[in-house]
């Protein structure tokens, strides 16, 4: 649907025609005026209208319907394309989810087009229209205005992965670090949910967080430097700005990944540590418990012929000998901190 349909002329939103169609042609009748069309999650129909009148090429209208890209940069003859992915993260659930935002470029237009929940441009829209020095670059100041929200909101999305990252990683060297996660306090997960699970997890929305991030890298060196079509010559140091923040957010992206990759690391290794301690332990009882099983094996052999059972106190020296053995065994097992 259309979201909303604005002319901007010297940095200034001015009332303009209803229909899409007339207000384009009004920007490109006066020269010095732009229209920025915003569109959510558009029919196939709304996008025919679109495209029609806007000239958009067909394989950019095919993309900007189906969704699911990756963040690029694509220049046609009569328009410029780029496809971002704003992210959002629920803390509560410890999701990364994935939105897409295309940009349309050309003869005094630009065309916003989201899918998903993320990254709603009406605050990029009102920020915008409080800054006219800005729109007075034209289109471009739509391209580099909603790139800027949408990587800003990576390093937003980064410190909180990274708060929650500390949180799992002081669980995971807690003294019950690998007993199932039954130490945290962490909502939704639960007793039943293994620590080495919610480690994966947790890498899993990164690697969803590091497919926005990535990708974007590209398209916003190219837009950092001059030569590309349909933006301003002047807009080059706003973009090398966002780029440098993007820089910044991939950086983040990379150490929460390795610090992942340490973590998980880590605790297989203290899983490998209690194994060992627990057969240890294991290997000590089962010494202790064989000593007397094997006296006790061969005096329940029922011969007639045992030179001890001639004896009143040959019971009693049997199970004190017994006695004696496993004691001295879990001496010497507890002095090697086997017990």
């Amino acid at each position: 649907m259309i979201v909303d349909c604005a002319i901007y002329r010297d940095g200034r939103r001015t009332d303009g025609p209803a229909d899409f169609s007339d207000a384009l042609a009004e920007a490109r009748a006066t020269g010095d005026a732009f229209l920025w069309l915003g569109l959510h999650e558009a029919t196939a129909h709304e996008f025919d209208l679109v495209s029609s009148e806007f000239g958009l090429h067909p394989l950019a209208v095919e993309d900007a319907l189906t969704a699911h890209q990756r963040p690029k940069l694509e220049v046609y003859d009569d328009s410029l394309f780029v496809v971002l992915k704003p992210v959002r993260y629920e803390p509560e659930n410890d999701i990364v989810s994935s939105g897409e935002l295309m940009v349309f470029i050309g003869d005094s237009f630009v065309v916003t087009v989201r899918h998903g929940e993320g990254a709603p441009l009406a605050a990029v829209r009102q920020r915008l229209e409080a800054e006219p020095e800005v729109l007075r670059h034209g289109p471009t100041s739509v391209l580099y205005a909603v790139s800027d929200a949408v990587v800003d909101h990576y390093i937003e999305v980064a410190g909180e992965l990274q708060i929650d990252l500390e949180e799992l990683e002081e669980e995971v060297f807690a003294p019950n670090g690998g007993d199932g996660g039954s130490g945290s306090s962490r909502p939704g997960s639960g007793s039943g949910t293994s620590t080495a699970e919610r480690i994966y997890t947790f890498k899993r929305q990164v690697m969803e967080f590091r497919r926005a991030t990535g990708p974007l890298a590209m398209p916003m060196a190219r837009l950092a430097v001059p030569g590309v079509p349909f933006v301003d010559t002047g807009s080059q140091p706003f973009f090398r700005d966002v780029n440098d923040h993007l820089l910044h957010a991939n950086e983040q992206v990379e150490a929460l990944d390795r610090l992942l990759s340490d973590i998980l690391a880590a605790h297989l290794a203290q899983m490998g540590v209690r194994q060992n301690d627990d057969m240890r332990k294991i290997s000590a009882w089962a010494a202790m418990a064989a000593v007397p099983t094997l006296v006790a094996g061969i005096y329940g052999m029922n011969f007639k012929h045992m030179p001890e059972l001639r004896y009143a106190w040959a019971y009693p020296a049997v199970i004190a000998f017994m006695a004696v053995v496993v004691f001295g065994l879990h001496r010497a097992f507890k002095r090697r901190g086997w017990l």
